[in-house]
């Protein structure tokens, strides 16, 4: 299952966007963000995922955010930043790319449009209508269950011929029978993989991690990944074991029931790299309380303080 892959095997950090009191970009906050994300060592990081609302933004949102990203990361040495689109068709994605890659950007994150689940002709025609019209650039499809169609790997066996700058992916669902399909059928692509398949992909073969708890915890993400590396399998699915029983108790604290990735990221951030970060989400999705998080906080110190920053 070795093979040389398009992308370099590494931690993709994501960069939820702050919000203030009326939905405008908290430019402040987010600079903060980014240079704490560099800071900590990370290298690829990007905006507008789920939990970056990267389907909520209007253009002059996205347009704004994505020229405060670049003047944080854009000729910064080794690091290689991206930006996520989502839309529900070919011509808006590519929209959206035009702003992203007029300000500088060269590498996009893509979501399948989700208003149908495309068939197999649809697909290879989105990814040759999307890729193919960007041939400077780099692209990672995100694979995931909100587009109606999760792709496998013999799905994109088909599509590498076709778009070689289609590079990576990013999938967090499927287990270890995802994670060895992935990377048996598509082992060209860099996968990354979440928390919770990571593990079992990093025993099969090359593939990168998802790193959701990577603002709350560096120094623990860090190990999870050096060790799915090293393919060391002690520490890998003690790790693993370890964030199951953290997050299980974390995310059955609040009171607040919500269901957008968004919430769970802010919230993330707020416990980790900056407590004074926004909770609030665009509408009409509804984020995390100041009294969720105090519970939340609490609770960490209580039960798992090492996966709280020092101080």
């Amino acid at each position: 299952m070795t093979s040389v892959t398009r992308y370099p095997r590494t931690i993709l950090v994501a960069c939820p966007t702050p919000w203030d009191a009326d939905l405008e970009l908290d430019e402040p906050t987010f600079r903060a963000e980014v240079r704490a994300v560099l800071a900590a060592g990370y290298t690829d990081l990007y905006i507008f995922g789920t939990g970056g609302e990267g389907y909520a933004v209007d253009t002059a949102r996205f347009r704004r955010v994505t020229e405060v990203f670049a003047d944080e990361v854009l000729g910064k040495p080794g690091i290689r930043p991206m930006v996520g689109v989502i839309g529900l068709s070919t011509a808006i994605i590519n929209e959206r790319i035009a702003i992203a890659h007029a300000i500088g950007f060269r590498t996009f994150q893509i979501s399948l449009p989700a208003w149908g689940a495309v068939n197999d002709t649809e697909l290879l025609t989105f990814f040759r209508g999307v890729c193919g019209a960007w041939p400077d650039s780099l692209f990672l499809n995100y694979n995931l269950p909100r587009t109606k169609r999760v792709l496998n790997g013999r799905d994109y066996a088909r599509i590498i011929p076709e778009v070689p700058n289609l590079v990576a992916t990013k999938t967090t669902s499927g287990g270890l029978a995802g994670a060895e399909d992935l990377l048996r059928h598509s082992p060209e692509l860099q996968h990354f993989m979440g928390e919770g398949n990571f593990p079992h992909g990093a025993m099969l073969g090359e593939c990168s991690l998802l790193a959701s708890y990577a603002e709350l915890s560096p120094a623990k993400t860090n190990a999870l990944f050096q060790a799915g590396v090293a393919q060391d399998t002690a520490t890998l699915f003690s790790l693993q074991h370890e964030l199951q029983q953290m997050q299980t108790d974390l995310w059955s604290t609040p009171a607040s029931a919500v269901h957008m990735d968004g919430a769970y990221d802010k919230m993330l951030v707020k416990l980790g790299m900056l407590p004074g970060f926004p909770l609030r989400l665009l509408p009409p999705y509804a984020g995390y309380t100041e009294e969720d998080y105090q519970a939340m906080r609490r609770m960490l110190s209580s039960r798992w303080p090492e996966w709280l920053p020092e101080g």
